[in-house]
């Protein structure tokens, strides 16, 4: 898997040591055994686990501009866990409802030694937190909409969002509260992942 983990980095531009390699490797070997009993993701292969989510979220890293940044719908700590790993010298809030994710994370954490991730469980609404975030990321929202509308508390002043979608949806911008604007949309290369995906940057208006 480790070997498999490499080659798929190779095709990026990612700069990642073999510390790393060893951690995200660990975190798919956790999941894929919490898996079986606490259903944390509908990915069953730890193959696919290193696309679809090892992959999908480290390409992420390149963009997070800032020190704290906030995963909101964690689940079992994507794309949170992934980037902690990738960015050691900034921090990570992963926020969930559901105990039994924020138990895993807790779990991995310890395991191998993440020092930089603060998991919580709370709803993201009764969240709230002493400083704002330089970045609130997720993948788990429906819309950016509903994003926007339930995270706008957390951003600093100077803050972003960062929505993980797949295709990116003019649709959806329309819909956006007034206080809120598309800054930017990067369009990820993830190795061996079918279907386009795309990071989408928005932020408040003065």
């Amino acid at each position: 898997m480790k070997q498999r983990l490499v080659q798929l980095i190779a095709q990026t531009e990612l700069q990642v040591t073999e510390q790393q390699v060893q951690q995200l490797v660990g975190y798919v070997e956790l999941l894929h055994k919490w898996n079986k009993a606490y259903n944390l993701t509908s990915v069953r292969d730890p193959n696919e686990m290193l696309v679809k989510h090892i992959m999908d979220s480290i390409v992420v890293s390149a963009h997070l501009q800032g020190e704290n940044f906030i995963d909101v719908g964690t689940g079992p700590g994507l794309p949170g866990i992934p980037l902690a790993i990738m960015c050691p010298e900034k921090n990570f809030t992963l926020l969930d409802s559901l105990g039994k994710r924020i138990r895993f994370i807790k779990q991995v954490v310890h395991e191998l030694k993440i020092t930089n991730v603060t998991p919580v469980q709370s709803r993201v609404e009764e969240f709230q937190p002493e400083q704002g975030f330089d970045g609130v990321i997720s993948r788990a929202f429906a819309s950016m909409n509903d994003m926007v509308s339930w995270c706008h508390h957390l951003p600093a002043e100077n803050g972003h969002f960062l929505a993980l979608k797949g295709q990116f949806s003019e649709q959806e911008v329309a819909e956006l509260p007034e206080w809120c604007s598309v800054t930017e949309v990067k369009s990820l290369q993830i190795p061996e992942l079918e279907g386009e995906r795309h990071l989408v940057i928005l932020t408040a208006k003065e």
